[in-house]
């Protein structure tokens, strides 16, 4: 468990960094829907409860609160790593709870995930890391054998351009910064074509410049690409600068949701001091 940091009586250091305006149009139908969910493990443990959200189109949705809140285990179950043991998850309107085999396996290419380790193939280029992206659509004899379709190469280089790496498309993944590396995975998790990207805790292991360039990017890209950005975060500076909305998680539960600038840092801190 990570210790609750120490917050301040009176003062705010944070209350001069910019809050992002709300970006999404209104009327604008959520992209996620998550609904009464819950995940009861079988040891008993009970990670969320009744959890309840949605993220729309443009929108930058961070999730925050202590380990163990629920955060990652609200991520899997999203994308189905872990199935929810009551609740909906819908993505673009498809129930994805009830599917199972190829269905879910469609359903999922409308869903990319970023974790805190980059997770790129080593001795593979960035491009060929980012063109990974299309094995959801593009499965075949090419594919199988690790190279990809001509139009394929093009739409990642495309990708790669659009974080800010077109000139290291050529590099072996493994001799990239962990910024890059990171950048890369945003890039991989564009090629997919999602509806929604989840994020969990993408900066957790990059210095502070590293980190609010990767919040940066994916604040812009959920306004450019119009998906809804999902992101599990503990900097609540970073959260509070590049959200659009933020949903704090306490004990598997939606302890506060709400647009950023309705946000206050002491709503913040009691999430982790753990406050009713």
């Amino acid at each position: 468990m990570i210790a609750a940091p120490a917050w301040p009586a009176v003062a705010d250091p944070l209350r001069a960094a910019p809050i992002p305006e709300t970006r999404p149009a209104r009327g604008s139908e959520p992209l996620l829907v998550v609904d009464s969910v819950t995940k009861r493990f079988p040891n008993g443990t009970v990670a969320l409860q009744d959890v309840s959200m949605t993220a729309r189109p443009g929108e930058l949705t961070v999730v925050l609160g202590h380990n163990g809140s629920g955060k990652s285990t609200l991520v899997r179950c999203v994308v189905r790593l872990v199935d929810p043991t009551a609740g909906s998850i819908r993505i673009a309107g498809q129930e994805l709870v009830s599917l199972s085999g190829a269905r879910l396996r469609r359903a999922r290419r409308g869903i990319a995930v970023i974790f805190q380790d980059a997770s790129l193939v080593p001795r593979r280029s960035a491009l060929a890391n980012v063109a990974t992206g299309c094995l959801g659509r593009a499965r075949g004899v090419r594919t199988a054998l690790g190279g990809f379709p001509a139009q394929e190469l093009a739409l990642a280089r495309t990708r790669l351009e659009r974080v800010g790496l077109a000139a290291l498309a050529g590099q072996r993944s493994d001799t990239l910064s962990g910024g890059q590396a990171q950048r890369v995975a945003v890039a991989r998790a564009l090629h997919q074509e999602p509806k929604v990207l989840l994020a969990d805790e993408p900066v957790s292991s990059l210095d502070p410049d590293a980190a609010a360039d990767i919040m940066q990017l994916l604040h812009d890209l959920a306004a450019t690409e119009r998906i809804a950005v999902v992101c599990v975060l503990h900097q609540l500076d970073l959260a509070r600068r590049f959200a659009d909305r933020i949903v704090g998680l306490r004990s598997g539960r939606v302890a506060l949701d709400a647009p950023t600038s309705q946000v206050g840092l002491e709503e913040l801190a009691a999430l982790y001091r753990g406050e009713a």
